[in-house]
């Protein structure tokens, strides 16, 4: 009796094994969850075409690449002059710059790639003071995802995914 539920205990812990390597993205992709306030869009183009569109289109807009990972893309624009409404809702930025960093994470297959976009105000960056702000997405932000679902469909060959 003993041997069978050992053997019944291996054969349930190889099944899992077995079921749990099986993904919905390619084997070297991340699965990934659209945390609350972050926008997402369904890509029709491969992770690194989607990367090499967002990539370029900050490159020519003038925005600050931080990061440029596989799989992540995270950028910043600075924020130049007085904005009252910001310092009251996060307060000032006084010791340092203000930026709002956008940090885009994207995974998927040859045809379908999953973007998720979150953004953070960052008060007094780089500075020992340097406090960050999650920001909810709005209809501005989810227009420069579909932008960027736009010129990586354009640079596919896949059939377009309907927004």
């Amino acid at each position: 009796m003993r041997h069978i539920v050992i053997a019944s205990l291996f054969a349930l812990s190889l099944a899992a094994c077995q079921s749990g390597s099986q993904r919905s993205t390619a084997p070297d992709q991340p699965q990934l969850s659209v945390p609350a306030g972050a926008q997402s869009v369904n890509i029709a183009a491969d992770p690194a075409t989607v990367r090499a569109a967002l990539v370029s289109s900050a490159q020519e807009r003038g925005t600050v690449v931080l990061q440029d990972e596989t799989n992540m893309v995270v950028l910043e624009r600075p924020m130049t002059g007085e904005n009252p409404a910001l310092d009251s809702e996060f307060g000032p930025s006084d010791n340092g710059q203000r930026v709002i960093r956008i940090r885009v994470r994207f995974t998927g297959t040859p045809c379908q790639t999953l973007a998720v976009q979150d953004l953070a105000v960052i008060n007094n960056v780089r500075t020992a003071l340097e406090q960050s702000f999650v920001l909810p997405g709005n209809p501005n932000t989810m227009q420069s995802l579909q932008g960027l679902k736009s010129r990586a469909e354009q640079s596919s060959s896949c059939p377009p995914i309907a927004s």
